[in-house]
């Protein structure tokens, strides 16, 4: 039999199922500590600023939370909130993939 794998993604919904954090947003918002600029992370990602300006701001609202600050001559930062997502998202995955692993691993022996 050919070896095969399991691949599988996890969104975060709200109660209207509109993504609060996805890969891409994850992409996002790591792009935006590691650039230190909203403008510099839409390029990387080949988005436009519109656009990851309005994927921000619409899971700022779904949450309540700032998760970006934004500063003239300082740049763009994750907040602390920001931050806590990001390491939230990293472990949910992180659990759900070794949990999927196991669960495939038991149907497909």
């Amino acid at each position: 039999m050919t070896s095969f794998r399991l691949k599988s993604r996890q969104w975060i919904v709200d109660e209207n199922n509109k993504i609060i954090i996805g890969e891409g947003r994850k992409a996002i918002l790591e792009n935006i500590e590691k650039m230190g600029s909203i403008n510099k992370a839409a390029k990387v990602m080949k988005m436009s600023y519109k656009g990851v300006w309005s994927k921000i701001k619409a899971t700022e609202s779904s949450m309540n939370l700032r998760l970006v600050d934004t500063d003239r001559k300082r740049g763009s930062h994750l907040t602390k909130a920001g931050k806590d997502l990001l390491k939230k998202y990293d472990d949910l995955k992180k659990k759900c993939l070794k949990a999927d692993d196991r669960i495939f691993k038991a149907i497909f022996k």
